[in-house]
């Protein structure tokens, strides 16, 4: 794998920042609103995590075993095996807040022009951003293919920092690693985007010939990660594509085998590369995601714990007591 110029320049006009040989870093939309003082993301209402210092990373920006038709990213950079000679945990934590600071950068409001109204920054969270709390590892690619990622979720835990680590579910032998070493995130998820093999196919065109199999193997797997860590069952929705009323039965099964804490159902948003392979108008409405996570819930005796509207997602499960983070889960 290598990251050459041209691929270097097009993912930082994106507003990507590359970290070492396979790693980057990216500000999330959420982030910027919460300095500005307009509003939180989602993480931060459902699980409690400070927005302005979450910071989103990917430890294996081109390698992903899947092209999902819904991915922001360009799919014509893509490797689909595990990173060899990958680079250490510490120098991608330590690069990517060292990258993120300098992308905040702008956000500062000088001393010449403090009394000024140009800028609506919170310096408060401003200064609270230089040092993240939150490492959310799924801003592009896999991250199980990243050999080391044990590593670098021990590393976050060590430094008091949480994690969020979202698969795809094709690399099950990983998890169970992880399992096995105590190096589960505070959070993890699992992208389940089908209620079936063929629309599976249809949705992922994965590299993996039992793709399937193996995603079904995972969700074995998160059933067994109980008190382990926080384990979330994530959708992925598009209109005429994945969200028919035909189809909850079918999740509903697959839900069930993971036994997940929580099930977390998102519209699909029309950004990035993604628009090169469907339109806007796939993008599910808030009362077409409402309608569906309710039925959904019924299906699976669950209950909607809360909803983030402008981002089109909602959280279904047992108890909205759980939702937020405890210290004793850092």
């Amino acid at each position: 794998m290598k990251i050459n110029d041209q691929i270097r320049k097009q993912l930082q006009k994106e507003g990507y920042r590359i970290v070492g040989n396979h790693s980057a870093v990216k500000i999330c939309r959420w982030t910027k609103k919460s300095l500005r003082n307009e509003g939180e993301c989602y993480k931060s209402k459902f699980y409690g995590i400070d927005t302005n210092r979450c910071c989103q990373i990917s430890c294996s920006l081109l390698n992903c075993q899947n092209k999902c038709i819904h991915c922001w990213r360009d799919l014509e950079y893509s490797y689909t095996s595990e990173i060899k000679n990958p680079d250490s945990a510490n120098s991608i934590i330590n690069g990517c807040i060292k990258a993120q600071r300098k992308l905040l950068e702008g956000f500062k409001i000088l001393p010449e022009t403090k009394h000024k109204t140009l800028s609506k920054v919170n310096m408060k969270k401003y200064e609270e951003a230089q040092e993240p709390t939150q490492f959310a590892i799924s801003l592009t690619g896999e991250g199980t293919l990243y050999p080391k990622i044990g590593e670098l979720i021990s590393e976050l835990r060590k430094r008091k920092k949480t994690s969020f680590l979202v698969t795809n579910g094709l690399f099950p032998e990983k998890i169970k690693e992880l399992k096995k070493k105590k190096q589960l995130p505070t959070q993890i998820y699992v992208s389940v985007n089908a209620s079936n093999e063929k629309l599976y196919n249809k949705f992922h065109r994965s590299s993996i010939k039992n793709a399937w199999k193996k995603l079904n193997e995972t969700l074995e797997i998160f059933s067994k990660l109980y008190k382990k860590t926080r384990t979330v069952f994530r959708m992925n929705l598009v209109r005429n594509l994945n969200m028919e009323d035909k189809h909850i039965k079918e999740y509903a099964e697959l839900i069930k085998k993971a036994n997940p804490l929580f099930l977390e159902i998102k519209g699909y948003m029309a950004v990035g590369h993604a628009r090169e392979r469907l339109e806007y108008n796939r993008m599910p409405t808030y009362d077409e995601m409402k309608e569906f996570s309710k039925k959904l819930a019924k299906e699976v005796d669950l209950k909607i714990l809360d909803e983030h509207e402008f981002s089109r997602v909602f959280v279904l499960g047992k108890n909205k007591k759980d939702l937020k983070i405890k210290r004793n889960e850092i």
